[in-house]
């Protein structure tokens, strides 16, 4: 089957599991399809799906992914090799890296999750949240689902939780919820804050994971400011890495404007 006669498939399916869908016409160009396939999958509820649509939707993920490009933690170098480095103590252990972190093949990323712990449900919306159920497959949210369902509350704060990658190069996605910043940032949301970073390296450890790359956790939809944010990123994992097993953190980010702010500070 040829990649669009996927993806239609994909989309009817997703039609027909709600009689609402119905009025939604399906476009003739593959770039819009595709991006129709995204919006379904974004604002589809938890549920099982049939065999034969996981089996198209995991090839379909897993060819976009390679085609994507995966980028493997191990070839990016780490900052002892190519900064000065001076207040850092884990030069050999932590490295940055700008690009799509749905591309990095780790034994974790980290997503920037809300409270109900399920993924975004807008359409095709820009967040990494968004970004990380989209690449993994409805398999993430299902998980996911069940996790807090069994929890019984939202997830608070600081906190972290443990996924499969499923479609995603990753072995594993690390959900954790970072503080909602207002007029100002509290010394509560920066303790918050931190409690993500070292939350999500204490669950990689004990799960027996090496590698890990997180996001700018916050700096989004949260409005963390994002100097401030990575100056507490970098200050929290170069302490925790000195007594920790884990082998390499990434850092990850999106936008020139972060990329910027990390390099000077791990300079």
């Amino acid at each position: 089957m040829i990649r669009e006669e996927r993806v239609d498939s994909l989309i009817r399916y997703l039609k027909n599991e709600n009689d609402g869908y119905a009025s939604i016409r399906e476009p003739i160009n593959y770039d819009e399809k595709r991006r129709l396939l995204r919006s379904l999958m974004n604002v589809r509820w938890p549920g099982e799906a049939s065999e034969e649509f996981m089996t198209g939707q995991d090839e379909f993920l897993t060819e976009e992914a390679e085609e994507k490009g995966i980028v493997d933690y191990e070839d990016i170098p780490v900052i002892g090799d190519i900064y000065t480095c001076i207040g850092i103590k884990n030069m050999d252990r932590i490295s940055l890296w700008r690009g799509d972190i749905t591309r990095l093949r780790a034994d974790a990323i980290v997503n920037a999750a809300n409270s109900q712990m399920l993924g975004c449900f807008v359409p095709c919306h820009g967040c990494i949240d968004n970004a990380i159920h989209s690449a993994a497959g409805i398999q993430l949210r299902n998980e996911c689902a069940r996790m807090m369902e069994e929890q019984g509350h939202e997830e608070p704060t600081g906190k972290a939780k443990i996924t499969q990658g499923y479609n995603l190069p990753a072995s594993h996605v690390i959900h954790t919820v970072g503080p909602i910043v207002g007029l100002e940032v509290t010394q509560r949301q920066k303790e918050e804050l931190k409690s993500c970073y070292l939350n999500c390296m204490k669950l990689a450890e004990k799960e027996g994971l090496k590698s890990i790359a997180f996001c700018c956790i916050s700096t989004g939809e949260f409005h963390f400011p994002n100097k401030l944010a990575a100056q507490i990123a970098v200050e929290t994992v170069d302490r925790y890495l000195s007594s920790s097993k884990l082998e390499r953190v990434i850092f990850n980010v999106f936008k020139e404007e972060d990329y910027n702010i990390y390099k000077k500070l791990l300079q």
